[in-house]
């Protein structure tokens, strides 16, 4: 039987945690790991100037819960290094509330703790629900299921090293959504704006706001099939190496004088 470690961005009440531990309890072992506070928008951080508390409780399914003031990859960390008895065979990551796509997974705290264990050398995927007002949720059962089917896959065919899945389900009704497609990172579109304000002694501070991303739905990418109701099925490597640039920089003749 496998061991399955889930955590999310989102904090260990996230809803999304017990669906996916019902979902995943046929694979195996399951452990949850999660963050005591949403880390959204975290990025792949890892805690080194502060020490961090670590509690345990379980779901009412008693499946093991541990909690941190960690990070999302802290989590990931934390169980690796010992803090789970068992090393999982397969960590997910999600199901985050809120699509992550094209320029997002460099800022993802869901999409940061799959990277963390794809470190350390163990499958991973992360899974996120683009929302709409009308479904702020999607449906977890749905999406948790999805993600078990994954997941044996996973178990049975592994990854190559560096290789991790970033899974992103449309804000549709399963009976709606078209299938899945295979894609690449499409281009994001921020529309940040500086928001600056002053406290009550004059004193200015500031807030990062605008409008939420949007993005270029390019056919072939995670953001055009999520515009056309396809669940989007990415797969994304840590070597960042731009190996064409590798040959171009050579002709820049970059010697020390």
């Amino acid at each position: 039987m496998s061991h399955i470690l889930l955590t999310n961005d989102d904090g260990y009440q996230a809803p999304a945690l017990p669906a996916l531990a019902r979902a995943f309890a046929s694979l195996g072992a399951v452990t949850i790991f999660a963050p005591d506070h949403n880390w959204s928008a975290a990025g792949h951080t890892k805690t080194m100037h502060k020490p961090l508390r670590i509690n345990q409780t379980a779901l009412p399914d008693n499946t093991p819960l541990f909690y941190t003031t960690g990070t999302p990859s802290d989590c990931v960390g934390l169980a690796l290094l010992g803090l789970v008895p068992q090393r999982p065979d397969l960590v997910i990551s999600g199901i985050n509330q809120g699509s992550n796509l094209g320029h997002d997974v460099t800022y993802s705290g869901t999409l940061a703790a799959a990277m963390e264990a794809t470190v350390f050398g163990i499958p991973a995927i992360a899974a996120s629900q683009h929302i709409v007002k009308e479904t702020p949720e999607g449906d977890l059962a749905f999406a948790a299921s999805f993600l078990a089917d994954l997941a044996r896959q996973v178990l049975a065919r592994g990854l190559p090293p560096n290789c991790f899945l970033n899974v992103n389900f449309p804000a549709l009704p399963p009976a709606q959504m078209k299938g899945v497609q295979l894609t690449r990172l499409g281009k994001s579109v921020y529309h940040d704006v500086l928001i600056k304000r002053h406290d009550p002694k004059g004193r200015p501070y500031y807030w990062i706001g605008g409008d939420p991303p949007s993005g270029e739905p390019e056919e072939g990418t995670d953001i055009g099939a999520i515009a056309r109701g396809y669940i989007s099925v990415t797969p994304l490597n840590l070597d960042m190496t731009d190996r064409s640039q590798l040959a171009e920089l050579a002709g820049w003749k970059l010697l020390l004088e």
